[in-house]
């Protein structure tokens, strides 16, 4: 009984790690948030923990669909699908990159890093820039992760943004959510968006199609203290962690499925999802 009683302890401890992590951005990336959410709802299968982990980054689709997928293929098939989508994805942006062009992009997207070390180690000769994505500063994990990988990568202030995307030749972004008039992504892609449309620079969303969401979804303001953390009581400071890219910035949108235009890519996903 007591050993009994050791192994749910452990397996508590396990699934409020994982909600800590989560919800503090310790893990990054869609995917892999859904993989975390998927492998603590395992630990403890039942209607209270889905809506506990569905709370946890209300702008992530991927999630939502990657829980509500459990019931019908299975936990093990949902992680599947994720390895089988990255490795279709990784093909069509191969075919999109140039030799020797400069790619651009923003935060720390797993289906854009991941397509962007496959296209290297498959002979792709490039290079990365990309913003620091602050307060959380995911952009230079992003920067660390591609220099792993032997990709050279300028690392710019998210207020230069408009140095780097007039020096580049594509852009990349990943998303949290596509949503039927644009995608939800983090904090600076609308600016990048804009940018890039006056700039003519290509703009393309790389995203596995769990990213899709039939309806609205919530934009996430985190806790100022992120921004400032010993700000003066009489200072006001917002702290929006994500915001929408209209659909008439993006070129398309590359996924499992090849790559689409935006509106194509939307018909299709409303009749599998």
């Amino acid at each position: 009984m007591v050993f009994i009683d050791s192994i749910i302890l452990k397996s508590m401890d396990r699934l409020h790690k994982i909600y800590s992590d989560i919800k503090e951005v310790r893990i990054q990336g869609a995917t892999n948030i859904a993989k975390a959410a998927v492998k603590a709802y395992t630990l403890a299968p039942s209607a209270e923990n889905k809506k506990k982990l569905l709370s946890l980054r209300p702008t992530e689709p991927t999630l939502s669909n990657a829980l509500n997928f459990i019931d019908k293929i299975g936990a093990e098939e949902v992680i599947l699908h994720f390895s089988k989508s990255q490795a279709k994805i990784n093909k069509f942006v191969f075919k999109l990159i140039k030799n020797s062009s400069v790619v651009y992009t923003h935060c720390h997207s797993t289906n854009v890093l991941k397509a962007l070390i496959y296209a290297k180690k498959n002979g792709k000769k490039f290079e990365v820039y990309n913003t620091e994505t602050r307060p959380l500063l995911q952009g230079r994990t992003t920067a660390k992760e591609l220099a792993k990988n032997g990709i050279k990568v300028t690392t710019f202030v998210d207020a230069a943004l408009d140095d780097a995307i007039t020096e580049c030749d594509l852009i990349l972004l990943g998303a949290d959510a596509i949503l039927k008039n644009g995608v939800i992504n983090k904090i600076g892609s609308e600016a990048i968006a804009e940018i890039a449309f006056i700039r003519k620079k290509s703009l393309y969303i790389v995203a596995d199609s769990w990213k899709f969401s039939p309806y609205n979804v919530k934009i996430e303001e985190r806790d100022f203290h992120e921004v400032w953390k010993n700000a003066s009581s009489k200072i006001k400071i917002r702290n929006p962690a994500f915001e929408s890219v209209n659909k008439k910035y993006i070129k398309g949108i590359i996924s499992e499925y090849g790559v689409l235009k935006f509106d194509d890519f939307i018909k299709k996903m409303r009749k599998i999802l």
